[in-house]
């Protein structure tokens, strides 16, 4: 039986994802509303590179300057933002080891910082390069936003991030 012009096929276009959707609608535009504050990065992979929506495995990415050093992004808020989802995404495709992300969050204009989130990453060229973190949050007013990047806790390496984003 060929396919082709067969006319005892019913079809229908699926509706486009709604959960999708209404969590691309509370996104925090961060360029509008927040300013960067980071400890170092690579010229040619600056650190807005991980707001760029170029996500994925091989997306565009944040690389810090130093390798080997434990590195920060903090996401000063313009006013206090609501935090209920936070994604953010890691590749390393050239060395094997282990890079830890810990995000913690400020409610008083950074003085003082509680841990939301530690996940340690282990890439192997051979094996697993790429790692997608979705975390539920319930932060209602939340000034800055850091996250401190280990690239070598096993291995050495470079800090990176390729995307980063949050969602009211």
């Amino acid at each position: 039986m060929s396919i082709a012009g067969s006319a005892r096929f019913r079809k229908r276009q699926l509706e486009p994802d709604k959960k999708a959707g209404a969590a691309a609608a509370n996104e925090i535009d961060i360029a509008a509303g927040a300013a960067l504050a980071y400890s170092s990065e690579d010229p040619s992979h600056p650190v807005e590179h991980i707001f760029d929506g170029l996500a994925g495995p091989g997306g565009t990415r944040w690389l810090a300057a130093r390798p080997n050093a434990t590195e920060r992004i903090v996401v000063e808020f313009d006013q206090p933002q609501r935090i209920s989802q936070l994604w953010y995404e890691v590749e390393e495709t050239e060395r094997e080891r282990t890079q830890e992300v810990r995000v913690e969050i400020s409610e008083d204009q950074g003085r003082t910082y509680r841990q939301i989130l530690v996940q340690e990453y282990n890439f192997s060229p051979r094996a697993a390069t790429f790692q997608r973190e979705e975390q539920r949050l319930n932060v209602e007013r939340a000034t800055h936003l850091r996250l401190t990047i280990v690239p070598n806790k096993n291995g050495s390496g470079t800090a990176t991030l390729t995307s980063l984003r949050l969602f009211g």
